[in-house]
């Protein structure tokens, strides 16, 4: 199969998706490897010559990458996720109004454009989690104590863009994420952005009946194939807190070879189902002016 990866510059040199692209090659597929932010594209000509069995999507929220996954699909072409989906989980707030819509156990979500509007909130919401509605990577999440500690952080939070804002949901200080795959799950137990205790490692966990149904309804509440979540136990229960497509998968057994496998299968399963066309055109144009490749990255661009 020739497969194309998106792949933004902050994971250029991340082993995902990186081992996932040369256990592809290492089976004999062929991966074309796109920097979305190190290339100048021709978009009117992007997809014309459909070459690509499927689009692979490891992006940051906000860059580049999920608009030539959605020129990709907008043409008819098989993304891994679907794009729809990824555009539905990268922003926080559209993420909540859709879990909370389809049963989903996710806290009470506010959205502000501007963090004053945030004092609106009642006191007896607090304390309040904030964090960008395009944010990943923990970066920028706040746990505020109180109103006036909200006053105290409105210079910074200003920058931020859409915020989205949750009560805190009580906690033992560490989240369990749990990484959707080929159909199989698997959950880790890590520190929590929030309570940043040193001494406790991400590991392995052995996933509960009660939360391996709640990360099976995420998968299909968002449309995801590859996904991971983090869910907090909470007082009254499991609470999904965030959702991302292509996650790490850290901690799961043999990775890049489930994820590698997983690819392939909805590559395949989308070829079978699609209506009979013409087969594939060679390339006639380069599509984009490909920045200096790199060592090791598998890609035959």
């Amino acid at each position: 199969m020739r497969l194309c990866f998106l792949v933004e510059e902050q994971y250029r040199h991340d082993n995902m998706p990186n081992e996932v692209i040369h256990q592809l090659t290492a089976w004999g597929h062929q991966v074309d490897v796109v920097r979305p932010g190190g290339s100048l594209l021709r978009m009117t000509d992007l997809m014309d010559n459909g070459a690509h069995d499927a689009w692979v999507l490891k992006t940051v929220s906000g860059g580049p990458g999920l608009t030539l996954l959605e020129a990709a699909a907008a043409s008819g072409l098989t993304t891994v996720n679907d794009a729809r989906s990824i555009r539905g989980v990268r922003d926080k707030a559209l993420a909540a109004a859709i879990g909370r819509s389809r049963g989903l156990p996710l806290p009470t979500t506010y959205a502000a454009s501007r963090p004053e509007l945030l004092r609106e909130i009642p006191a007896a919401q607090y304390p309040l989690v904030v964090k960008p509605a395009d944010g990943s990577s923990g970066r920028a999440v706040h746990l505020l104590s109180s109103p006036e500690r909200l006053e105290a952080m409105l210079p910074t939070l200003g920058g931020e863009g859409l915020l989205i804002a949750q009560p805190y949901v009580p906690n033992s200080g560490t989240d369990i994420k749990v990484y959707g795959v080929g159909g199989e799950l698997f959950a880790t137990e890590r520190r929590s952005p929030l309570h940043p205790d040193p001494s406790v490692r991400e590991r392995q966990v052995p996933l509960s009946a009660e939360v391996a149904a709640i990360a099976e309804q995420v998968g299909a509440a968002y449309g995801l194939d590859l996904y991971g979540l983090d869910i907090l136990l909470g007082p009254d229960g499991p609470v999904v807190v965030d959702v991302n497509d292509f996650p790490s998968f850290r901690q799961v057994p043999d990775a890049a070879a489930r994820v590698a496998r997983a690819i392939l299968g909805l590559a395949r399963a989308a070829g079978s189902s699609a209506t009979p066309s013409p087969e594939h055109l060679p390339y006639k144009l380069p599509l984009f002016r490909p920045a200096p490749a790199v060592a090791g990255e598998g890609s035959t661009v």
